[in-house]
């Protein structure tokens, strides 16, 4: 038998957005891994946040139309559709992320392009088999799982919680809200694991031309000026790292995937190709930053003091997929819609997990206890507290009966609690996690800063597609159920990794 030929990783230079170069460079790369899209087509990119806030944190839109253009040229008559499908974060909707990205404009250039907002399809249940697994299935949105091509074309970014996000991180996207955040917690990386299962893309190639660093909801923008395409995912993301300083066995999800045979993370085992070295790459990405920062490092130095306990688990002692990281993208955006909202913010002292320390509140300084799984007993205050556990273990979460956040009701549920306690020393919120969205609105609240949803400039631009998307759900819902099970898709259970030497 012969061996399996050595995933190929393509590094190639790329100074700027210029559409046709980009093309260019993506038709090599196709030409060069002998891939031609077929069927139905579908590319997955990073459209997490978008629009003049969040610059760096989406695939450029000029880099989608280079890809799209490149697949138009390079389908054959079998392609049925080429199609881009994307969930954004932050419980806001799809179309307007899709609008901020210039999405919409793009695929109009493109032509004969279906936009997929994966909040407005059914959701098919796919069922894991391997025996690392968090749960027997998940839901996943139909296209995904009809794709024949797939095409992972993410955002070369830092993250609090995983460290980085590539092209496994950008999986995240391939769930609605009802079931992002189950298990974003501690066990988040293997979360990013088990999702692995439903699909393997055929092309990946990510927009490394302006890098993110530090997050990835507001990362610094990072000229690494690179264009990076290969034909197997953890190959990839490994190569991923080694440009930027990274061992990949220390980024939990990589390892993992490792462990359970999607592909290889030693340099030896993959062939690196392309008009950049390693080492020149590695040059170029000289002091870029991760974003794996514990959260009462993050503020130090302003009004806010945090306080970390462990979570419900045996094997950590934080927290890093859940709240604390929320917390740190949160002040971030809060910082971008409002520049003097640090001034203004007047000392708190925000807690998370099962946290045993002294809280050293003065008189009239608020304490927020963030998520179910937080604890506290001790004074605030000279006054007695307990804050009980109110975390439910994953095993008694139910995905057939998630719900989807809805952020004008978030918005509600925070400044209700915000009245509540204004006299009180203390406020909880509730959530596992408490989303970015609602941690946004407390320091909003707090620190009297621009609310980014209600902001004038965003209001008309946010509520239409709000209400759009609410009414394709509703349409959605009185067609028929939401959910379809395996065998009502084309395709529905999940696949076994690929082998490699």
């Amino acid at each position: 038998m012969e061996p399996t030929p050595k995933p190929r990783v393509i590094i190639r230079r790329c100074p700027d957005y210029d559409v046709a170069r980009i093309t260019q460079i993506l038709l090599d790369g196709l030409d060069a891994l002998e891939l031609r899209p077929f069927g139905r087509t579908l590319v997955k990119p990073n459209v997490v946040a978008s629009g003049a806030q969040f610059p760096n944190a989406y695939t450029r839109p000029e880099f989608m139309e280079a890809m799209l253009r490149a697949l138009k040229a390079r389908a054959g008559a079998d392609v049925e559709e080429i199609a881009v499908g994307e969930r954004c974060g932050i419980t806001i909707p799809t179309r307007y992320a899709y609008e901020g990205a210039g999405y919409y404009a793009m695929a109009e250039r493109v032509g004969g392009v279906k936009l997929y907002h994966f909040d407005e399809v059914p959701q098919v249940e796919v069922p894991l088999y391997h025996p690392e697994r968090l749960r027997d299935a998940i839901f996943i949105p139909e296209p995904v799982v009809k794709a024949d091509f797939f095409v992972n074309c993410p955002k070369f970014k830092a993250h609090p919680w995983t460290t980085v996000t590539f092209t496994m991180k950008n999986y995240i996207g391939i769930q609605d809200d009802r079931h992002r955040l189950i298990d974003h917690d501690h066990k988040l990386n293997e979360k990013v694991a088990d999702l692995q299962y439903v699909v393997q893309p055929q092309f990946c190639a990510i927009d490394a031309i302006t890098a993110g660093e530090g997050r990835m909801l507001t990362p610094i923008p990072f000229d690494l000026g690179l264009v990076i395409m290969g034909n197997n995912q953890l190959a990839f993301d490994a190569v991923c790292c080694q440009i930027i300083g990274i061992d990949p066995m220390e980024v939990d999800h990589l390892r993992l995937a490792f462990e359970r045979g999607f592909g290889p993370v030693s340099m030896e085992e993959i062939s690196l190709e392309g008009d950049v070295t390693l080492e020149e790459a590695q040059a170029q990405a000289s002091g870029f930053r991760t974003g794996l920062i514990r959260v009462e490092d993050y503020f130090k130095d302003t009004h806010i003091r945090a306080y970390a306990g462990p979570p419900p688990s045996d094997e950590v002692d934080y927290c890093w997929g859940g709240c604390p990281g929320a917390m740190e993208e949160a002040i971030e955006i809060v910082r971008q819609f409002d520049a003097g909202a640090d001034a203004r913010m007047p000392p708190l002292h925000i807690v998370f997990g099962r946290y045993e320390g002294e809280i050293p509140a003065a008189p009239g300084e608020k304490v927020i206890f963030i998520g179910d799984c937080t604890t506290f007993h001790g004074k605030i205050n000279g006054e007695e507290v307990e804050i009980p556990s109110l975390y439910v273990d994953r095993s008694r979460l139910d995905p057939h009966q998630a719900k989807g956040g809805d952020i004008f009701m978030k918005m509600a549920n925070v400044a209700l609690r915000y009245w509540e306690s204004r006299e009180e020393p203390f406020i909880r919120i509730q959530g596992c996690p408490v989303s970015v969205a609602e941690q946004v609105l407390l320091l909003v609240f707090y620190g009297k800063a621009r609310n980014p949803y209600l902001d004038p400039e965003n209001a008309a631009r946010f509520t239409i597609p709000y209400l759009n998307w609410r009414v394709r759900q509703l349409v959605q819902r009185l067609q028929g159920q939401p959910y379809q099970i395996p065998g009502e898709a084309s395709r529905g259970a999940a696949r076994p990794p690929q082998s490699y030497p």
